[in-house]
C-alpha cells in the first residue's frame, strides 16, 4: 500500500512541476512585457528597468524559474498590482466561498444522482426507469447557467412580485458567522450545481450497476436466497462505485479550481469570479495564482481518489 500511494504521490508532484513550468512560460516567456503590463504605458525606461531588476527578469531564464518555484514553495505567489494586494491574500481570501458552493452541491447532487440511477437499474424499461433517464436527459441537457437564471426568476423574482422572501438572490455569508444564513444564502447555487451533475451521476450509476447486477456472482448470490436489497446494496453497489469515485475526484478538484458560469450567476465572490476579473484585467499574477491552485486541487483529489480506489479494489494494490 506504501509503495502504491508514494507512485501516485510522485506522479502528482510531477504534474504540479510541469503546471508551475507552463505558467512560467505563460508569463515570462509569453509575447508582452510583464514589466510594462505593471507597470503601464507611461512608465520610463528607468521604472520599467527596477521592475525587470525586482522580478528578475534580467537574469538567465533557468535562474528565473527557479527564482519562481522557489517563491511559490514559500507561498508567495507574485504581487497584484491591480489589487495592491500579494495573490496568495486575495487567492485565500475567495476559497472559502468556493469550497462552501461546491461541497454542499456534490452532498445534494450524490444524494439525488446516485438513488436515480440505482432506481432506474434495479428495474430496467419500468415506468420509473423512463422517468429516471428522462430526469438524465433533461439535467444534463440543460446549460448550469440557463438552470441559474430560472432559479433566481422562480424562486426568488417571481415570489418577490408577490411580497414573499423565499431565498436570497446572490451573497455570501460565511459558515463562523452564522450558519443559517451561510445555508440559506447558498440554497440556489447548491440546487444549480446539483441538478445538472445529478443527472450525470445518475446516468453513470445506471449504467455500472447494469452492467454489474448482469455478472455471475450476482446471479450466485440471488441463487443461495440473499435478499434483493442486499444483492444490490451490498454486493453490486460496491462494484459498481470506483468510476463513480474517479468521476467524483476529478469532479470535485475542477470545481475547487473555480465554478466560473455559477459564481457569476449569482454573484459569489469565489476562486471562479477571481479568475474572470484577472483574466479581464491582464492581472498575470493572480491567473498564476488561480491555475496553480486549481491544478493542486486536481492533484490532491486524484491521490484521495486512487486511495479509495486501492480500497474498493485490492487488485488495484497489488497491480500497483
Amino acid at each position: 500500500m506504501a509503495r502504491f500511494l508514494l507512485s501516485r504521490v510522485g506522479f502528482g508532484l510531477l504534474v504540479l512541476f510541469l503546471l508551475s513550468l507552463f505558467v512560467f512560460l505563460l508569463f515570462f516567456i509569453a509575447p508582452g512585457d510583464p514589466a510594462r503590463v505593471i507597470a503601464g504605458d507611461k512608465a520610463t525606461v528607468e521604472v520599467l528597468a527596477q521592475i525587470r531588476a525586482k522580478l528578475g527578469l534580467d537574469e538567465p531564464i533557468y535562474v528565473q524559474y527557479w527564482l519562481f518555484i522557489s517563491n511559490v514553495f514559500q507561498g508567495d505567489l507574485g504581487f497584484s498590482y491591480r489589487n495592491q494586494l500579494p495573490v496568495i491574500d486575495i487567492v485565500v481570501d475567495r476559497i472559502p466561498v468556493t469550497v462552501s458552493l461546491v461541497f454542499g452541491g456534490v452532498i445534494l447532487w450524490l444524494g439525488i444522482g446516485i438513488p436515480i440511477g440505482v432506481m432506474s437499474a434495479r428495474k430496467p424499461g419500468s415506468v420509473r426507469d423512463r422517468l429516471g433517464q428522462s430526469f438524465a436527459v433533461v439535467g444534463i441537457s440543460f446549460p448550469s447557467f440557463v438552470l441559474g437564471m430560472m432559479a433566481l426568476y422562480v424562486l426568488y423574482f417571481l415570489p418577490a412580485k408577490a411580497g414573499w422572501k423565499l431565498f436570497p438572490p446572490s451573497g455570501y455569508i460565511p459558515l463562523t458567522v452564522d450558519p443559517l444564513q451561510w445555508a440559506w444564502h447558498l440554497v440556489l447555487p447548491w440546487c444549480t450545481l446539483a441538478l445538472v451533475s445529478a443527472a450525470i451521476y445518475a446516468r453513470l450509476m445506471r449504467g455500472q450497476m447494469l452492467e454489474v447486477l448482469g455478472e455471475d456472482y450476482i446471479r450466485t448470490a440471488r441463487a443461495k436466497g440473499l435478499t434483493e436489497r442486499r444483492v444490490v446494496y451490498r454486493h453490486a453497489m460496491r462494484s459498481a462505485m470506483p468510476p463513480l469515485v474517479t468521476q467524483l475526484g476529478t469532479d470535485i478538484g475542477l470545481m475547487l479550481g473555480g465554478v466560473i458560469v455559477i459564481e457569476q450567476v449569482f454573484g459569489l465572490l469565489g476562486v471562479g469570479n477571481l479568475a474572470v476579473s484577472a483574466v479581464n484585467n491582464q492581472d498575470r499574477p493572480v491567473v498564476i495564482g488561480v491555475v496553480l491552485l486549481g491544478g493542486l486541487f486536481v492533484v490532491v483529489m486524484n491521490i484521495i481518489v486512487d486511495t479509495l480506489y486501492a480500497f474498493l479494489d485490492s487488485r488495484i494494490r497489488t497491480a500497483a
